[in-house]
């Protein structure tokens, strides 16, 4: 999966609207706090709108809010809202995909590529970013990530430093 701009823009402005304990936020205020730019930010924003998932305050103290509970709003609705499914291949549905020969067991790669996703990405809400609690399935998928060390390009994963 490759996580866009607008999916890392959109979920670090949901992450602060879940912190503001309701009050609305200013465009130019999620793009301070984040170090996005505004005018990117006011694209995912309407996006976030469209969907659903945040409400636009008019007048003075006017801003943004979230539409519902910050418990309520998954990660995973949130990137569906700027950047639509969380995995597809080749725009095909993964229900009935099939190749032949070598390759015939391909789409359940691919089925249990979009269960892990689901797994992590459903189950974390904004209010789990905004409070800094990740579920448990989460922390321990991130532990076992730094774990597994150098990858074979020899890169470090990200947060893995080498001992001095």
């Amino acid at each position: 999966m490759r996580i866009s701009a607008r999916t890392d823009y959109a979920v670090r402005a949901m992450a602060e609207l879940a912190a503001d304990d309701g009050g609305p936020l200013t465009a130019e205020e999620m793009s301070a706090r984040q170090d996005i730019p505004v005018r990117f930010l006011f694209e995912v924003l309407r996006a976030l709108r469209m969907a659903g998932l945040v409400r636009s305050v008019r007048g003075p103290g006017g801003g943004y809010v979230l539409a519902a509970a910050a418990e309520e709003i998954s990660l995973a609705a949130v990137i569906r809202a700027v950047d639509g499914p969380l995995a597809k291949v080749r725009d095909l549905s993964l229900g009935g995909l099939e190749y032949p020969g070598a390759a015939a067991v391909l789409p359940d790669v691919w089925r249990a590529v979009r269960a892990s996703l689901r797994q992590v990405l459903e189950t974390t809400s904004c209010a789990d970013l905004a409070r800094g609690e990740l579920p448990e399935l989460v922390r321990h998928r991130a532990q076992e990530y730094v774990a597994q060390g150098p990858r074979p390009d020899g890169r470090l994963p990200a947060g893995h430093h080498h001992a001095r």
